[in-house]
C-alpha cells in the first residue's frame, strides 16, 4: 500500500470515529441550545478551523475565489454536509447514536452505489457486481440490528 493510500484510508476510518462523536456531541448539544442554534454553532466553529486550515495549507484564499467559480451543483457539498450535521442533531437523542450513525452509513452506501454506478456528479462508472451486492447486504443486515 502506498503511503498516500494509507493515509487516505487511515484519514478514512478516523472520520468515520469523528462521526460517533460528532453525533453524540451534536444529540446532546441540540437538547441543551435547540436544534437551530446547535447546528449554527457548529457550522460557525466548522467555518473558523476551515478558515484556519487553508490559512495554513494555502497561505491564501485564492481557492475560494476559484470555487466561487465553479458549477454550483459543485457546492452541494457544503449542503449535504449541514444536512447531514442537522439530521444527527435531531435523530441521535431520539434514536440513540448507533441507529443514527447505522442509517446515515445506509444512505450513504444507497447513494455511494448508484453513484458508482451511473458515474453520477462527475466520477467513474464502477459496475456493482455480486461482490459489492453481498457487501451492501450484509452491512445492511447489521445496521438492521441496531
Amino acid at each position: 500500500m502506498s503511503s498516500g493510500t494509507a493515509l487516505a484510508v487511515a484519514v478514512t476510518l478516523t472520520a468515520g470515529l469523528a462521526g460517533g462523536v460528532q453525533a453524540a456531541v451534536m444529540g446532546e448539544l441540540g437538547e441543551r441550545v435547540g436544534i437551530a442554534p446547535a447546528l449554527t454553532f457548529a457550522t460557525l466553529v466548522s467555518t473558523v478551523f476551515a478558515l484556519a486550515v487553508l490559512i495554513v495549507w494555502e497561505r491564501s484564499f485564492g481557492g475560494l475565489r476559484e470555487a466561487l467559480h465553479e458549477p454550483a451543483w459543485l457546492w452541494l457539498g457544503g449542503l449535504m454536509g449541514l444536512y447531514i450535521v442537522l439530521a444527527i442533531t435531531i435523530a441521535a437523542p431520539r434514536i440513540g447514536v448507533a441507529a443514527t450513525i447505522g442509517l446515515v452509513i445506509a444512505g450513504n452506501l444507497v447513494m455511494s452505489a448508484a453513484i458508482d454506478r451511473w458515474g453520477l456528479l462527475g466520477q467513474d462508472q464502477i459496475p456493482i457486481t455480486w461482490h459489492r451486492v453481498l457487501g451492501l447486504a450484509l452491512l445492511a443486515a447489521l445496521i438492521l440490528r441496531t
